[in-house]
């Protein structure tokens, strides 16, 4: 049963996932408890269980990731996550802790705003008036230990549009055009200078830059200096800058640009504009690829409470079994 428990806290594949659940069912299946207080009581297997259907419960609700991010940017409910991840506490216990750290609140304080949240998006569960992290709370947590910076560069009680946007470059950088069509047009400015200034996103610096290409006019058609002929010979397919053109003809940059309106008069050169782009630092990678992962660690949690819900039986004894579970 332990292996079980174990298996499923650490893996991150579906497929994985859907044979360990399929265990657990099947451990239930083959369990013959002598009254129903024992079965939740005692059996971890159940806990688990009912764990995944309470965390179903939450993901149902189409606003769940950006509740769970909003949750979890607040380095108290965090330091509450990493105290409980080790044992279970009282309030009162959780008070005496956060004390610790120079964190002063009333047990009111720590119930209604770090306790409801938590338990709320299923990152925590209470039994007999004590606090613990449930198994989908004990994988998240071990997640965010890669970036203990995570309640710190990121604006709490928002829509998340900050974090969609950092997902976003993480598969490549992105234009202003680009990201105009990520988040609403109305805060895109807000939201680059907020990422820009917690250093975890960065453009190119200066002005867009302006390359030169070959148009497909036939050049025998015009008759080119030297300078013309050198010049035109020396832009590539990619397209060249005038300052690289001018540094492999060893012509001037006043002469190449001279030379190069030429070209253009005689339809044989035109230039494309590259615009700025926005992409993520350091940092913002390290961050980004931790908002994707909680998202996959969520989809994954929810795939398998789906196959457990497959795999139940539906006889009628195992009904009000359950029932007397519940009460």
């Amino acid at each position: 049963m332990i292996n079980v428990l174990t298996s499923i806290r650490k893996t991150e594949n579906n497929q994985d996932l859907s044979g360990i659940v399929k265990s657990l069912e099947s451990e239930c299946r083959n369990c013959a408890p002598i009254t129903p207080l024992q079965c939740i009581n005692g059996c971890q297997v159940y806990k688990l269980k009912n764990e995944l259907r309470n965390l179903r419960e939450a993901m149902d609700n189409p606003n769940y990731i950006t509740e769970l991010f909003n949750v979890l940017k607040n380095k108290t409910r965090l330091h509450i996550l990493q105290a409980i991840v080790n044992g279970r506490y009282s309030v009162s216990q959780l008070q005496q802790e956060l004390k610790k750290s120079g964190r002063n609140h009333s047990q009111f304080t720590i119930n209604e705003e770090y306790l409801r949240p938590l338990l709320a998006v299923r990152l925590a569960a209470e039994v007999r008036g004590e606090y613990y992290v449930t198994s989908f709370g004990d994988r998240l947590t071990g997640l965010l230990e890669c970036f203990p910076e995570f309640a710190e560069k990121l604006p709490a009680h928002s829509d998340c549009s900050e974090e969609t946007l950092l997902q976003s470059l993480f598969s490549g950088p992105k234009t202003f055009e680009d990201i105009e069509a990520i988040v609403s047009t109305k805060t895109v400015s807000r939201i680059l200078k907020r990422l820009r200034s917690a250093n975890l996103i960065e453009s190119t610096k200066g002005r867009d830059y302006i390359f030169f290409f070959r148009s497909k006019r036939d050049p025998a058609k015009e008759t080119l200096t030297a300078k013309e002929q050198k010049i035109y010979d020396t832009i590539i397919a990619e397209g060249i800058s005038a300052g690289k053109l001018a540094k492999e003809t060893k012509i001037s940059l006043r002469r190449t640009y001279k030379t190069l309106r030429g070209l253009k008069s005689k339809k044989l050169v035109f230039t494309r504009r590259t615009l700025k782009v926005y992409s993520l630092t350091c940092k913002g990678k390290q961050l980004a690829w931790i908002l994707n992962e909680l998202q996959q660690l969520v989809e994954t949690w929810n795939f398998s409470e789906q196959v457990m819900h497959e795999t139940e039986p539906k006889s009628k004894t195992r009904g009000l079994f359950k029932n007397a579970c519940k009460r």
